[in-house]
């Protein structure tokens, strides 16, 4: 009898042991995850800003549990590389990052932020690139102070990933809007290209003096083939409008060959560019592959397509969202970013990143 009890007593110990074991969620891949960029990613950073670009209301976030900031009916592709990464939580906005939570990653994305200053200023007050990079030296200050010295920090900051998602705004809310900005008028598309790199360069330097190291840089995706822009310059409301494109990607091209000019100069970090436009190029083009039916429409928004303006504030969607690319005149979907997201993470074509994905990178 008393065999049999210590038997059971044993049996029964290891049966909790490894229930508790089920229990404990693994550490995220990289100890942070900090985010810069527009609305593409912006988690409601802009909620508290004198801007017209602000995503705080129904319908945005109903499949979310209720707007959040996001310009989506759910989920960013960062929130997707959050999951992914094996975080328990979504990145904080910088407005909104308590305490120590700043230790897992800071949100800084502002939507109609642009590498330019001026990029969006139309829509209102907004943070640009370089206005997220010192918001970024603040939260480097307090990482400083929560872990005791400037070593411990830097060590830690080295093992994070960095991502960057700028460049739409200075095309969308710049180059092609004359009637507010003169750049189309000083610079043709490969110049303008070639000054947008500089900017983002300087800002680069910057975030590794303060200890980044590594880097995945998003580059633009197929504006010309959003709602908006088949509204106001596809004849046939189908055809991606190609000027766009086109200029989308000589800024890609350049962005690529940054990639590769900081990695042969900068050998303690590593940088990697994610084709999102190549992405969002073949979702576009094979459609039914991802389970889409409806590419040149909004799931909401007002005019030819929803194309004219973004969802109004109690607009009831579309019922049937994840059969739409685009959520709005300008953003994706929840279920398009998710795709998007993925594909960043872990590549499924040599094409999706250069040189290697995010998995990968948060291996080094």
């Amino acid at each position: 009898m008393e065999s049999y009890l210590r038997k059971w007593c044993l049996i029964s110990m290891l049966v909790l042991f490894l229930s508790l074991g089920f229990l404990v969620k693994a550490e995220p891949q990289v100890p942070c995850y900090f985010i810069f960029g527009d609305s593409l990613v912006d988690n409601g950073n802009n909620n508290g800003l004198a801007s017209m670009a602000r995503a705080d209301y129904f319908p945005y976030g109903i499949d979310m549990g209720g707007p959040t900031g996001r310009f989506s009916n759910g989920k960013t592709t960062v929130d997707e590389i959050a999951e992914l990464l094996g975080f328990d939580n979504y990145i904080p906005a910088y407005s909104a990052a308590p305490g120590q939570q700043i230790l897992r990653g800071v949100n800084y994305a502002s939507a109609a932020a642009g590498i330019r200053e001026e990029s969006g200023q139309q829509l209102g007050q907004r943070i640009t690139f370089s206005g997220q990079v010192q918001n970024h030296k603040n939260t480097v200050s307090q990482v400083v102070q929560i872990l005791g010295d400037e070593n411990s920090a830097a060590d830690y900051l080295s093992k994070c990933i960095y991502s960057i998602s700028l460049g739409s705004n200075d095309y969308l809310n710049n180059y092609f809007m004359p009637q507010y900005y003169s750049t189309s008028r000083r610079y043709n598309p490969e110049q303008y290209a070639a000054d947008l790199i500089r900017l983002y360069l300087d800002q680069l330097k910057v975030l590794y003096s303060y200890g980044a190291r590594k880097f995945a840089l998003g580059g633009i995706g197929a504006i010309g083939c959003s709602p908006n822009a088949l509204a106001q310059g596809s004849l046939n409301g189908r055809t991606c409008v190609e000027r766009i494109n086109s200029a989308n990607r000589i800024f890609n091209n350049r962005l690529k060959s940054l990639v590769q000019q900081l990695n042969n100069n900068y050998h303690d970090a590593k940088f990697t560019y994610l084709n999102a436009y190549g992405v969002f190029q073949d979702i576009i083009t094979n459609p039914a592959n991802y389970g889409f039916r409806v590419t040149n429409a909004a799931c909401c928004g007002v005019g030819r397509n929803g194309g004219q303006l973004t969802c109004l504030p109690g607009q009831p969607p579309c019922l049937n969202r994840d059969e739409y690319v685009f959520w709005d005149a300008f953003h994706p979907s929840d279920a398009a970013n998710t795709i998007i997201g993925r594909r960043s993470y872990k590549a499924e074509s040599t094409l999706d990143v250069y040189p290697i994905d995010i998995s990968t990178l948060a291996q080094l």
